[in-house]
């Protein structure tokens, strides 16, 4: 049965800017996301070069001409709610070339596209052809699965390419889309920013593929020994320093800041927090400089908060990490002997008001505001991971029903455990689990994009969008429906799950109430494709409340009696020291959340009615945790 259209509403706004003129941070994800999946990447020639996975500038400028976003979302009628009606917006992006050419300058600045042909410009070209960087592959993840969008014309970029599998974002400003600066946004960054041991580039990284190298550069910032010598002096060296622009360029990468001046500022908090510290910029006099200069509340007395902190964008400024950064980035803690994120001061300040608030000097002024630090308690991974965990003294079985939802959060963990259930011959609890999940968020939701100005496949087709990307949609939702129902819950299927008998025949007699009432034959006890076309939204939302009661079922099954036992085995216990040792600090008091899920509507550390606070939260991609990768980059990444 085609799903039943709302009335039509049409409005038009304009995108909001900050201060500095580009968009907002979430309207350029979001653009750029609808720009791709809008794409088709193919492989486009340069300078007698050949690269697969790209675009051109004529492409994306014609795309951004006219772009159509269309999502639809299902849901119950308010005047009749046992009736599922579809909801359908579609939103319409028209630019000039000029303008689409200067988005897709954003995007660069971003670091969500590269040129193909010259991965080190900075420049979105006239003429050029663009790929998807790791950040954009894990930007673009996170919104096809926040909005239902059938991505398989990109399976193959997403299986070919690097992908970034922890991406840090930082807090911003309802307001003015400026990042928050709190004392635990800061610790979290710059954690993430020095990696958990000095990274100093092995030997043999020249000789390495895509993903080895990047998985090299994902520990942290590329660091080096610089040995000076002065004049009548004996040579003095200077241990873990790296290029003013090497860090620039691994904020840009593995973080959300948004272009190099906000990385710069990030750099300079970095220099006002005592954490890093210039040991030379040997520019030439005439050489121009670029220097970033952020304000804000000096620390105690035994503080090494400055007022204020200066970060050089030149191409000769080198930096190096100072000992109170070597101090909060944990170096010299033997393996092991990491304390907990929620010891000592590192939960300091996590909800640490405006104070910490900067200014640009070379751009506007100065003046922070000032107010007590508070202390704000949340569960570290340690703890999460923990056996003795009680979950706030609530008892056995729900703390670990809270660690069975960090294990599906966790990929790494949620592999382990697939293997661990495998061996117990219960795989299909899980598979179960994640499969009706998976089916759940696509009923709500499905989206499409496409450029307006490219012809319909059938002439004379009045349909709009949505409405044939619903249709397509709704086709696909009956066939998974149904492929969870034969492949789990009909009699001697081949992963037939060990539920309820209540629960069994009451599905059964469901089925067989509407396949009888539709078709005139009685339920088998399996359901071919014939008899699921037949079925409507409505008759689905009834089949996902008995999917969800099964669901409720197996997960306490997997929570009272897989995860007891699988937190004792000697791989878990391995993996998990793994783990912790992994937490990037205070990132464990902070969410973490899949790729596919959506940035809060209050994001973390917020909450109505106070004053914005800075915070972080990490998003895992899902698509890199399962990346099939060289033989020697897998093993390790994972």
């Amino acid at each position: 049965m085609p799903p039943q259209e709302a009335p039509s509403a049409t409005s038009s706004h304009m995108m909001k800017t900050t201060k500095r003129g580009r968009p907002f941070l979430k309207d350029t994800l979001d653009l750029f996301a609808t720009l791709i999946v809008s794409l088709e990447l193919t492989t486009n020639r340069q300078y007698f070069r050949s690269f697969p996975n790209s675009f051109t500038t004529d492409d994306a400028a014609r795309n951004l001409a006219s772009l159509k976003f269309s999502q639809s979302n299902r849901g119950p009628d308010p005047r009749e709610p046992s009736r599922i009606v579809t909801t359908t917006t579609t939103t319409t992006f028209s630019m000039t070339r000029d303008m689409a050419k200067a988005m897709c300058q954003q995007f660069m600045d971003a670091r969500l596209i590269e040129n193909a042909a010259d991965p080190g410009s900075n420049l979105f070209k006239e003429r050029g052809v663009y790929v998807l960087t790791p950040k954009g592959l894990h930007v673009l993840e996170r919104f096809m699965s926040k909005n239902g969008i059938n991505g398989d014309h990109l399976a193959h970029v997403f299986s070919t390419q690097p992908i970034c599998m922890k991406l840090l974002h930082l807090e911003r400003r309802s307001v003015d889309d400026e990042i928050i600066v709190s004392h635990s946004a800061i610790t979290a960054l710059f954690r993430r920013f020095v990696g958990r041991q000095p990274n100093y580039p092995p030997e043999s990284i020249e000789t390495m593929d895509a993903f080895q190298k990047y998985h090299e550069r994902s520990k942290g910032v590329a660091l080096m020994d610089i040995t000076e010598k002065g004049t009548g002096k004996a040579a003095v060296t200077h241990k873990h320093c790296f290029a003013a622009v090497t860090a620039l360029e691994w904020l840009c990468d593995f973080t959300s800041v948004i272009g190099r001046e906000e990385a710069a500022e990030m750099a300079a908090q970095f220099v006002r927090f005592g954490l890093i510290t210039l040991v030379s910029d040997k520019r030439k006099n005439n050489d121009s400089a670029i220097i970033f200069t952020v304000r804000g509340a000096a620390g105690g007395a035994n503080s090494s908060i400055a007022q204020h902190g200066e970060f050089r964008c030149t191409a000769k400024a080198i930096y190096k990490v100072t000992d109170e950064g070597r101090r909060l980035a944990r170096w010299d803690l033997p393996d092991g002997a990491r304390p907990s994120p929620n010891s000592s001061a590192a939960n300091i300040s996590s909800n640490q008001r405006a104070s910490e608030d900067h200014s640009v000097d070379n751009a506007t002024s100065e003046g922070p505001n000032s107010s007590d630090a508070k202390i704000h308690r949340r569960i570290s991974m340690t703890e999460k991971l923990n056996a003795s965990y009680d979950a706030e003294k609530k008892g056995q079985k729900e703390s670990n029903t809270d660690r069975l939802k960090f294990i599906m959060e966790e990929p790494q963990l949620r592999a382990l455990f697939r293997e661990f259930l495998r061996s117990n011959f219960c795989e299909e609890n899980l598979s179960f689990y994640l499969d009706v999940q998976d089916f759940k968020r696509s009923f709500s939701t499905t989206s499409s994009a496409i450029a307006a100005n490219v012809p319909p496949a059938k002439a004379g087709q009045k349909a709009t969008p949505g409405q044939l990307a619903m249709e397509r949609h709704h086709e696909a939702l009956i066939q998974k429906a149904f492929v969870i129902y034969n492949t789990y819950l009909a009699p001697s299927s081949q992963s037939e799950l060990n539920i309820d008998h209540g629960l069994r025949n009451e599905l059964s007699a469901y089925l067989s109430e509407v396949i009888h009432s539709m078709t005139g034959k009685s339920f088998q006890g399996h359901v071919d494709l014939e008899q699921a076309n037949h079925f409507n939204a409505t008759q689905l939302q009834t089949m996902i409340r008995l999917y969800e009661r099964i669901q409720t079922h197996v997960f306490r099954l997997m929570a009272t009696d897989s995860v007891p036992k699988f937190i004792k085995t000697p791989r878990f216990l391995a993996l998990k020291v793994k783990l912790v040792e992994e937490d990037d600090g205070p990132l464990a008091d902070f969410p973490l959340m899949n790729s596919s899920a959506s940035t809060p509507s209050v994001p973390p550390g917020l909450s109505s009615g106070e004053d914005e606070v800075g915070g972080a939260y990490v998003t895992v991609s899902q698509r890199a945790a399962i990346q099939e990768r060289p033989a020697g980059a897998a093993a390790e990444h994972r």
